[in-house]
């Protein structure tokens, strides 16, 4: 199981990577989220809904009511162009901590 500390802290890069490639509503971005993470992350509404939140007060993402073909009234989320410069923070960011990870554990070499 992930810790919820690092769950928290992607959360941000996940749901402007998952909205780059189109708006989405909540439903769809838990989905996805657990799709491409083959299951290792479960995010549920209760999480979801206070981040979107808090990226559309940031200016990341914008949203707007719309009808679905099912004749629902879903809240879409959308990257903005402010999202998409963060994203690129983040890519960078992720990656530098990927990058340390991988030096740092990859195997030792032997003393004999």
């Amino acid at each position: 199981m992930i810790s919820k500390a690092l769950v928290a802290a992607s959360t941000k890069p996940i749901i402007l990577s998952i909205l780059m490639s189109g708006e989405n509503y909540g439903y769809q971005i838990i989905k996805r989220v657990k799709q491409v993470s083959g299951g290792e992350l479960r995010w549920s509404d209760g999480m979801l809904y206070p981040v979107l939140q808090r990226l559309e007060k940031e200016g990341f993402i914008t949203s707007q009511w719309k009808l679905s073909r099912e004749g629902r009234h879903r809240k879409y989320y959308q990257i903005t162009e402010l999202g998409v410069k963060e994203l690129g923070s983040e890519q960078t960011q992720w990656l530098k901590v990927h990058h340390a990870l991988t030096r740092l554990w990859e195997p030792l070499p032997s003393f004999s």
